[in-house]
């Protein structure tokens, strides 16, 4: 086989991708282009409506199908099965089990043949059959990766139901599905759907608990104590909080949507917001972050709801004068810059502000939508620069433009802080995996960020102490140094530039 990628029908079969040195080697945009020919335009453009990319190619972040790999994992009676690369599959599992699935992944492999020929779609559709078991199961849900989507294969042929249990099939591919956290709102987004459709169809099951009071669904993941700190700060406005979507059970799902206000915490579920759009819930934006964050969003909530301004006044009175005393008892002192990967990375620099902190730069792999408008608006208020879609690079040179005190990023830009002496935070970690939301969340960051502050002075004494050692080509433990080639280096990047567009014109 040949690197290029071919649509070729056999016997009535969709048309697949014809793969044999290609595959998910072949490149992003002759993989789009293959996924358009062989029937995925449809969802394709959904996508790009959905998950709209930045200026670069696309934001540095994991593979992007973990994010909806791991909704699936972390929802009881509800079965995943993958279908992609071998190499795929093997690095989506291993990283979903490291963080902390214990669940089995289902995975149909295929070679060129089952492929080209559509047999891999039978094999999918049997597969399906002979896990469809409604005693083990809800929900069974079926993600197509780089490849077989490439190759067209038609997930939306599945029955919608087997014995009684759903089948949901999605598209997730590197090249369509910008991050691994909208990956989560596809799937997100395709649950809802089905379950709103079952609720326009008829009766369905009734939520395991039933509050006695109007709830507010929460969007985006979380820290599992904030949910329970947002439930109490609605509590003297009569209300209460729903499901987290995504859910960890399908019938949570009915609940979400019968939820007359939506909060979009995390504000890049697109997919997710159009369904709830289509139930007729209101949604509001941001999230119960620091006081003044806390007030604004409790004014939002009660607006939605039509409350009287007595009730908002109720809360806020009840809750923002200890948030104020939390943020004034842990105060932290510091330029700091912020990136992630996760969405609530403007939540994390608007309590970094309000605790004391200069926050000069956000950056967020997540796209610009409406429902961050207000902590944009907040942040940009008081000096912060913020860029949506940020790349690596983006991210490194505004360490780089602000010489921070501390660092919290994605791996790699905490890695090139600590190369200047400059502490850093890993984000998913370290700060997500911490409270946000009111009384809570006000000094939950404070221990963890002014302990990295402090070491700063370690970092200069070892920076002072190895001096040089171990930079660049003389990284590492030498009898002799390394002698630096980049006359080599030069010669080598011309051949691979040469080498990628002889790629590109075959693959066109």
């Amino acid at each position: 086989m040949s690197e290029d990628l071919v649509r070729t029908p056999a016997d009535g079969a969709p048309p697949a991708l014809e793969t044999a040195g290609g595959g998910c080697h072949a490149g992003a945009d002759t993989m789009r282009d293959a996924a358009a020919k062989a029937g995925k335009s449809e969802v394709l453009d959904r996508y790009a409506a959905d998950y709209p990319k930045g200026p670069h190619d696309q934001p540095q972040s994991m593979c992007p199908a973990f994010g909806s790999l791991r909704v699936g994992l972390r929802m009881r009676r509800t079965a995943t099965i993958l279908s992609g690369s071998a190499c795929c599959v093997y690095g989506l599992t291993f990283t979903s089990h490291f963080y902390g699935a214990r669940r089995t992944v289902g995975y149909v492999p295929f070679n060129s043949e089952t492929l080209v020929t559509g047999k891999l779609f039978e094999d999918i559709r049997d597969a399906v059959h002979d896990m469809a078991d409604p005693e083990k199961y809800d929900t069974i849900v079926v993600t197509n990766l780089c490849v077989p989507t490439a190759s067209g294969v038609p997930l939306q042929l599945l029955p919608e139901t087997i014995n009684g249990v759903r089948i949901i099939g999605i598209d997730v591919p590197g090249f369509g599905v910008p991050t691994h956290a909208e990956a989560k709102d596809v799937l997100a987004g395709a649950m809802l759907k089905y379950a709103r459709e079952e609720i326009m169809a008829g009766p369905v099951a009734a939520p395991a608990v039933m509050p006695d009071k109007p709830t507010v669904t929460l969007l985006g993941e979380m820290f599992p104590a904030d949910p329970v700190g947002i439930a109490m700060m609605l509590e003297p406005m009569g209300l209460t909080t729903g499901p987290v979507v995504p859910t960890r059970e399908w019938r949570e799902l009915y609940a979400a949507l019968a939820s007359p206000v939506v909060a979009a915490i995390h504000p890049f579920y697109t997919a997710a917001i159009r369904e709830f759009d289509a139930a007729g819930r209101t949604m509001v934006g941001s999230a119960p972050v620091g006081r003044d964050g806390t007030a604004a969003w409790l004014a939002a909530i009660g607006d939605a709801f039509g409350l009287s301004a007595d009730a908002v006044a109720a809360a806020q009175n009840r809750f923002l004068p200890a948030i104020a005393g939390a943020l004034a008892a842990t105060p932290i002192k510091g330029r700091i810059t912020v990136s992630g990967y996760e969405g609530s990375e403007l939540l994390v620099a608007r309590l970094l502000v309000e605790s004391g902190a200069e926050v000069p730069y956000v950056g967020t792999a997540c796209p610009r939508t409406k429902w961050s408008d207000p902590d944009r608006e907040w942040l940009e208020a008081r000096g912060t620069r913020i860029q949506y879609r940020a790349s690596l690079e983006q991210d490194i040179a505004a360490v780089e433009e602000f010489h921070p005190d501390l660092s919290i990023g994605t791996t790699p830009v905490v890695q090139h802080a600590k190369t200047k002496a400059i502490p850093g935070l890993y984000f998913t970690n370290l700060i997500s995996a911490r409270p946000l939301m009111g009384p809570a969340g006000a000094g939950s960051l404070a221990q963890v960020i002014n302990g990295a502050l402090r070491n700063k002075d370690r970092f200069d004494a070892m920076k002072g102490f190895f001096g040089g050692v171990g930079e660049g080509h003389a990284a590492g433990i030498w009898e002799n140094v390394p002698v630096d080639r980049p006359e080599f280096k030069k010669k080598f990047a011309a051949k691979m530039i040469a080498a990628a567009k002889a790629e590109e014109a075959v693959g066109n």
